[in-house]
């Protein structure tokens, strides 16, 4: 959470070193993260449709900001970078397996019952 009342807790009496840069901004990113949930938690939260509208306004602006800051530490620290591609690579193949597994999956015509949680609860 914010802490405001020393008003120079950001500050940095020295120039920071490239290490110390990359993880204030992963910090940074924490701090934008953070906030996106709670500005959701708020939309969700209220029946205020001039509320709702400027809170998630608010909430998309941070997730953009998020996206500024992945790519100012993709820049900053180019192997975490390549952490980044090889997960997004390993995301991707579990996604085509996962659609040749439902292509393979013979189609429901709506006659046989499902189990599901919600049809568990009588």
């Amino acid at each position: 959470m914010a802490e405001f009342a020393n008003p120079f807790n950001g500050n940095v009496n020295r120039k920071l070193t490239q290490e110390e840069l990359v993880q204030a901004v992963r910090l940074d990113i924490s701090s934008e993260l953070e906030a996106i949930y709670l500005y959701d938690a708020h939309v969700q939260a209220t029946d205020n449709e001039a509320a709702k509208k400027i809170l998630a306004d608010i909430r998309d602006e941070e997730k953009a900001h998020v996206g500024e800051l992945m790519t100012l530490l993709r820049i900053l620290d180019p192997q975490e970078a390549d952490h980044f591609a090889s997960g997004e690579a390993e995301v991707k193949e579990l996604m085509e397996e996962l659609a040749k597994e439902n292509a393979q999956k013979p189609v429901s015509h709506g006659n046989e019952a499902e189990t599901t949680i919600g049809s568990l609860i009588k």
